[in-house]
């Protein structure tokens, strides 16, 4: 067999899988799964949230969104993992990319609420924190929320831009900062 067919058995195989770990759309226990690690799988998760196999985007997003759902990071790896087989998985960045966002006014006040490119619809609060990160050469912000377990999302330049459009200053240790709220918390855009 070539490694051009391994790597399509890989790809049934692992997804044949996921289909049947999945129940009434609720996410699998990957926590949960240790199997035997298979080797890497040609799969690249892209800074701009697109899916490559084989150097070919992935179309189907219903695919992407199925093998979003059984990423697991352990140390600074990434895997897809089913409860017999782990395979490894390239991410550039973060697994997830935060494209849409809406502010629900709520008795408590607002909750600003994310929308991924796997569907993922993520709370801004305490379970799913926002931060910053800056490059160190270009000074370049990358903000991130967590999206579940250790897994987090880039969120978009346009997102970020919305952010910072309703953004409030606030003191923190002695320093400004550029923030927002949502479910009662602040959550620093950075400092100004």
């Amino acid at each position: 067999m070539s490694n051009e067919q391994d790597n399509n058995a890989d790809f049934s195989h692992i997804l044949s899988q996921i289909s049947q770990s999945q129940d009434d759309n609720k996410l699998p226990p990957v926590e949960q799964w240790d199997p035997d690690f298979c080797g890497d799988m040609e799969l690249i998760i892209k800074r701009d949230g697109s899916w490559l196999y084989q150097n070919s985007p992935i179309g189907r997003q219903r695919l992407v969104k199925l093998f979003s759902t059984v990423i697991k990071k352990e140390d600074d790896k990434y895997y897809l993992v089913t409860p017999v087989e782990k395979l490894g998985i390239r991410v550039e960045d973060a697994p997830f990319l935060v494209t849409t966002m809406e502010v629900k006014e709520t008795e408590q006040g607002p909750v600003i609420i994310f929308k991924d490119n796997c569907d993922n619809t993520i709370l801004l609060g305490p379970d799913h924190p926002l931060w910053v990160e800056q490059d160190s050469k270009t000074g370049e912000p990358s903000p991130y929320v967590m999206v579940r377990r250790n897994l987090h999302a880039l969120i978009h330049r346009n997102v970020f831009y919305q952010l910072v459009e309703m953004a409030e200053e606030r003191v923190v240790d002695d320093q400004k900062h550029l923030g927002v709220i949502s479910a009662g918390e602040f959550f620093s855009l950075g400092t100004i």
